[in-house]
């Protein structure tokens, strides 16, 4: 059974207005927020996984290249002081 109080029938009506307003609102600040992230995000350089393995794949490749001219540089020096 519906109410015929018209006080409470503009009651209603505002109070879905003020739902509906407030539910845009809600939308458009988070598609902004989101708009303001992909500007933030956009000036920075990720690289992918694959990019990112490789890398790293040199990196201990060099390594371990030094680290086996540390050893051959240091028996030429012994080799090279043993040596009147």
């Amino acid at each position: 059974m519906q109410s015929q109080n018209p006080l409470i029938a503009d009651f209603v009506k505002l109070a879905n207005s003020a739902a509906g307003t407030f539910a845009g609102m809600t939308r458009e600040a988070r598609e902004g927020a989101r708009e303001r992230m992909k500007e933030a995000m956009g000036g920075l350089d990720f690289v992918g996984r694959e990019e990112f393995d490789a890398v790293k794949a040199m990196a201990a490749k060099a390594r371990e290249e030094n680290e086996a001219l540390q050893v051959r540089i240091a028996a030429l020096e012994a080799k090279l002081t043993a040596t009147p």
